[in-house]
């Protein structure tokens, strides 16, 4: 994974989020406010430490479903290219 690679991930999030969100909202909903917080390897890590900004609590259980972290993958894939494992902290 190159430092292109990590530019170009972060530069498109936006577009990924969206693309998860048209496939697979209930996956968006548990996903979104995650942040990008290491790529090495072909294994990408969101972060959700700071999930409790919201008024509302953030179901991580939720994000760390392995058929939603499928879904996002799937989300990046199509949208830049890249195949990608996701796990979160």
């Amino acid at each position: 994974m190159s430092a292109d690679d990590v530019a170009e991930l972060k530069a498109q999030w936006n577009d990924v989020l969206y693309d998860l969100e048209s496939h697979n909202r209930t996956a968006w909903l548990a996903l979104f406010d995650g942040r990008l917080a290491a790529l090495d390897h072909n294994v990408l890590t969101l972060d959700f430490s700071d999930a409790t900004k919201f008024s509302g609590a953030h179901e991580f259980e939720r994000a760390q479903r392995p058929d939603f972290l499928v879904a996002l993958a799937e989300s990046v894939a199509r949208v830049t290219g890249l195949t990608l494992t996701i796990t979160t902290v």
